[in-house]
Order: structure tokens, then C-alpha cells, then sequence
């Protein structure tokens, strides 16, 4: 059996990557994706894929594997990471889980409510609706109010989700999220940490790293991939931090400078959303918020839990 089975969740530009790899350089670990943008084949640098030299270095999976025509979910992650972990367990590898999208984890850590398939029809006449959030939501607080109070006012998306679902089936979000199970038994072997670097950090964080992506050629791989798609705009791999900013540079709309400011924002707003989530959806996770000088002394700890042969504190 898979021995023990690391997360390794945390914001946007946190070191989540770089962590992973020195842990399984130590143990031999298996290192999974857990992160939508990195789902794609397209765009590496500007998603911050690990790169052949260091995917040579251990092994990883789930890696660019999307069309960016494709869109994913936690359900379409889930299907596709049990039968790895599955393959991880039959050669008693252990596994690091590695990626910011914290609702991948939640959807393994704990099950995703079995909600039948909602008709196109109810989809779109609800995402036609031309309502500001708020009041959305105000609607979702008269049909199921208990997931209205976990929502924010303006999550659209998620309010619409929840929406359709009481349209659907008759029954609140909230009533088919208390029949939530499990797919996989993790009890016992199950250990998470996130990055949260502090929040005067993040942005230079980001911004550090855009720069370092511009300057390995995140805007010609872009460039390339508008010319193969000129519908690139509309796809869902549009939604990558920076690809709609830099398409905009690309067609002459704003200066190169405005779109890096643009991405940084955006990249800034979402590591905020990150940081929210795991620091309130994931209750046994370490919260590593002192990043930097301690970088070995965590991966060696790490490492020692992971290969089953001390629980050191990190």
C-alpha cells in the first residue's frame, strides 16, 4: 500500500513545486498534480510547469494533459488521480499531492456530493440571467439558504452553481453535500501543509516570478499558441493568469508594462482567495507562513514523515 500520501497546497508562487521536488529527491515519492492551470500542455512557462529537467528528476504525473480547448472540475481531476494513486500503491511509492487549487484536495480529502448532471437548458437559462451577483444570491438565500450563508455575495460562479442544482433536483446544494463520502480510504497515512507567505509578501512573490516567466518566453509561447488558435481568447485555458492579459499586448490593445500590472492584479486577487481557503477548508494542515531560509530543514522533515521514519516537526 502507498505508505503515506503528502499535500502540499499553499498560494500562487509560495514554492509549492520546488518543495515537492526536494521531498521526493529524498524518498522517491510520486509527485501528482493538484493544480488546475498546470492541467494544460499548452502554456508551461506562464503556468509554472515543472519543466523536463526537473520532472527528469522524479517522477510526476498529471502534468500537461489538457487540450486548451478542454475544460476540468474536481470530479474530472478526482476520476483521474485515483488510478494513479491506485499505481502509486501497488509499487508502495509514496505520494506528494501538489497544487493550489485547494478544492482538488477537499474533492479527495473528502468526497464530492453525488449531484446528478444538470440539464444544458437549466445551465443556460440561468447563466443568461443579467442580475448582479447580490442579487443572485439573495435569490439562493429564499431556495438554500444554508449554502447562501456559506457563499460570498459577489461568488457569482458558485452561487449559479448552487442555483442550478436547486432548479434541477428539487433539493439544496446543502442537502446533497451532507451525503458526501470518500472516495478513497486516506485514514492514518494522510499528512498537509500550506504555504502562506505573508501577505506583504505575495505580491513581489508574483511579480519575481512573471518577470522570471517573460524572461524564459512565457509571451512567444503564447504568441505561438494564439497563431495555432486564433480562438484562444474563448477558451477555457484563457483562464491562466496572464493569457487574456498578454493577448491584449499581443493585439496591440495595451503596453507590455500594463499588461504585466494587469496579471500581477489578478494573480494578486486569486492568491488572496487561495489563502482564505486553506486556512479555513483544511483544519489538520500545517500552515507554513515563514518562508525561505528554513526551505531545507522543512523538506528534510517532510521527507523523514513521508518515508515512514519520523514525524519531525516543520
Amino acid at each position: 500500500m502507498v505508505s503515506r500520501i503528502l499535500f502540499i497546497g499553499g498560494t500562487t508562487a509560495s514554492g509549492k513545486s520546488a518543495l515537492a521536488l526536494a521531498i521526493a529527491e529524498r524518498t522517491g515519492a510520486m509527485v501528482i498534480n493538484a493544480d488546475a492551470q498546470q492541467l494544460y500542455r499548452d502554456l508551461a512557462i506562464l503556468t509554472a510547469r515543472p519543466d523536463a529537467a526537473e520532472e527528469a528528476r522524479a517522477e510526476h504525473r498529471l502534468y500537461g494533459i489538457l487540450p486548451p480547448d478542454a475544460a476540468s472540475s474536481a470530479g474530472w481531476w478526482l476520476e483521474r488521480v485515483l488510478p494513479v494513486l491506485e499505481e502509486a500503491e501497488s509499487r508502495s511509492l509514496p505520494v506528494i499531492l501538489v497544487g493550489g487549487t485547494g478544492f482538488y484536495m477537499k474533492a479527495l480529502l473528502e468526497g464530492l456530493a453525488p449531484v446528478p448532471p444538470i440539464p444544458p437548458e437549466i445551465r443556460h437559462r440561468l447563466r443568461a440571467l443579467d442580475l448582479p451577483a447580490p442579487e443572485l444570491h439573495r435569490r439562493l438565500e429564499a431556495r438554500d439558504p444554508v449554502t447562501a450563508a456559506r457563499l460570498r455575495p459577489r461568488d457569482r460562479q458558485r452561487i449559479l452553481r448552487a442555483l442550478e442544482v436547486v432548479e434541477a433536483t428539487g433539493r439544496p446544494l446543502a442537502a446533497w453535500q451532507s451525503e458526501t463520502r470518500p472516495r478513497i480510504d486516506l485514514a492514518g497515512r494522510v499528512r498537509g501543509v500550506a504555504l502562506l507567505p505573508a501577505r506583504e509578501d505575495v505580491q513581489e512573490r508574483i511579480l519575481r516570478r512573471l518577470d522570471a516567466m517573460l524572461a524564459a518566453g512565457a509571451l512567444e509561447e503564447l504568441a505561438a499558441l494564439a497563431r495555432e488558435r486564433p480562438d484562444l481568447a474563448t477558451l477555457p485555458i484563457a483562464r491562466v493568469h496572464g493569457c487574456r492579459e498578454f493577448l491584449a499586448h499581443l493585439a496591440g490593445r495595451v503596453t507590455l508594462e500594463e499588461a504585466r500590472r494587469r496579471t500581477v492584479e489578478v494573480t494578486r486577487r486569486y492568491a488572496k482567495r487561495q489563502r482564505t481557503f486553506f486556512r479555513h477548508q483544511f483544519a489538520g494542515f500545517t500552515l507554513l507562513e515563514e518562508l525561505g531560509e528554513t526551505a531545507e530543514r522543512r523538506a528534510d522533515a517532510l521527507g523523514r514523515w513521508l518515508g515512514g521514519r519520523d514525524g519531525a516537526s516543520c
